[in-house]
């Protein structure tokens, strides 16, 4: 059923409701289990590329939130691309992310059906994959202010777990446990070296540690449905500076330091993650079955985040005639059910994919969403490149990226190196192979609904409740 304000969205969502969209979207499932590809690839060193690729992240979020309060559009990034780049941008960019989004939506339940069987083994993996998508769609498909809300306390969860463990893990380093000693930053050199493989190891491992940083643009999407865009995306934006830090860089040095390299690269399980041998060690009883708890957590965060905005990628496409009117049409609570529907049909692709053919088929569609990933944030840094030259002279956002354009295009070489990098790196060179055909066979969909379609399909409509 449609309601009554056709396309349009509702600005529904607080200040901190969208703080925790935007960390949500940025930490997943990875950094709790260890980020062991990630270590194998460089050792202790990995810090320093958590630390370079957070300030490519940040200088994205700054970027987003520059573009943003000026356009706080349905469509987020794909809106700025299109009034920006052309329309063509617009249509790839959107699609291309829907698609990376689904596919991740795809493993976000496969593996919360996973760490549910941490408690129920017998379990069939198909029960909990089910009931997980019907809920969270259910989540969804209510007013934005449930799905904010939802969110809010999803994200907090994890974000209370890693503050705990950083704590825990500083204590532990500087000062010691009960009945154990300082371990002190030894472990940081004493397996190999802080570079055991090579600085060039080092590189190879941007790669997978940049895919970590990816759902920092979700914050874009959500400021057409806030309340006050030009105080709540800046604000969120900000607030990433120290978290990211916090979270990732600050985190990941604790592992290294406590758990030797080659063991923390060696985790691949709730109960080998170094957040479970910490809070063992620290006498947390149940350490790993509440471990598990926030990793399930976690996993849900992404896949409500993720959900959120595949949907509003899809709503926004249909504001602009490059995808079905209906999939534009909003409920009365002012959810774009429709788009949602669609963004389930991906869904659920992806996770019958991803059980069915987890050795063939899936790697190539996790490297089809690295692949669109990388791309859009390729499109959104080249739209502020366009936005800063179309708006030379005029006032200036309440935020702005420093160091712009010079930031900007450092932070576009680093992408589209690690872009390049993949093609190189054993567990991402399907990005390549799935990407490019993809992104030839969107320019040939564009053109061939550009034809059908109206010439006044060129320009985003602002399809935005206001209240």
């Amino acid at each position: 059923m449609t309601g009554t304000r056709g396309g349009a969205l509702h600005r529904e969502l607080s200040g901190r409701q969208v703080g925790m969209i935007a960390l949500g979207g940025a930490i997943g499932t990875g950094l709790f289990l260890g980020s062991g590809l990630a270590i194998s690839l460089a050792g202790p060193a990995v810090v320093v590329a958590y630390l370079v690729a957070a300030l490519v992240a940040l200088a994205l979020a700054y970027a987003l939130a520059e573009m943003i309060v000026v356009h706080p559009e349905a469509g987020g990034f794909g809106a700025v691309a299109q009034r920006y780049l052309g329309p063509l941008a617009g249509f790839v960019q959107r699609w291309m992310y829907w698609a990376a989004v689904a596919v991740n939506l795809g493993s976000e339940v496969v593996a919360a059906g996973l760490y549910v069987r941490f408690w129920w083994p017998q379990l069939p993996l198909w029960l909990p994959v089910v009931v997980f998508s019907v809920v969270m769609l259910g989540i969804n498909a209510l007013a934005v202010r449930f799905f904010g809300e939802f969110e809010y306390w999803f994200a907090m969860i994890k974000v209370a777990a890693i503050v705990v463990f950083v704590l825990l893990g500083l204590t532990y380093v500087v000062v010691g446990l009960p009945s154990r000693p300082a371990v002190g930053f030894g472990g940081l050199v004493e397996h190999g070296g802080f570079a055991p493989n090579g600085l060039g190891s080092v590189w190879l491992a941007l790669t997978v540690v940049t895919f970590s940083y990816l759902g920092t643009e979700a914050v874009a999407v959500a400021a057409a449905e806030t309340r006050d865009p030009a105080r709540s995306v800046p604000r969120a934006a900000r607030g990433m500076v120290v978290r990211l830090l916090l979270f990732y860089v600050l985190a990941t040095l604790i592992v290294v330091t406590i758990v030797p390299w080659q063991q923390a690269a060696g985790a691949d399980g709730v109960e080998q993650s170094p957040f479970v041998t910490l809070f063992a060690l620290a006498g947390v009883p149940a350490a790993a079955g509440i471990m598990n708890f926030v990793v399930l957590t976690a996993a849900l965060s992404a896949m409500n985040t993720n959900l959120y905005v595949s949907s509003r990628m899809a709503h926004s496409l249909a504001l602009d005639g490059f995808a079905p009117k209906w999939v534009g049409r909003v409920s009365p609570s002012g959810s774009p059910r429709n788009a949602l529907a669609l963004s389930a049909g991906g869904l659920a692709v992806a996770a019958l994919v991803s059980v069915v053919s987890p050795q063939r088929a899936f790697p190539i569609m996790l490297g089809l969403a690295l692949f669109g990933a990388l791309v859009t944030w390729l499109l959104i840094f080249a739209s502020h490149l366009a936005f800063r030259r179309a708006r030379a002279g005029q006032p200036r956002p309440a935020v702005r990226l420093p160091g712009a354009p010079v930031t900007t295009v450092l932070a576009m070489a680093f992408v589209l190196a690690v872009l390049v990098t993949t093609a190189f790196t054993e567990q991402f060179d399907t990005a390549w192979k799935a990407g490019i055909p993809f992104t030839a066979l969107l320019v040939v969909l564009y053109y061939a609904v550009r034809r059908r379609s109206s010439p006044a399909a060129t320009g985003h409509r602002v399809e935005v409740d206001p209240q």
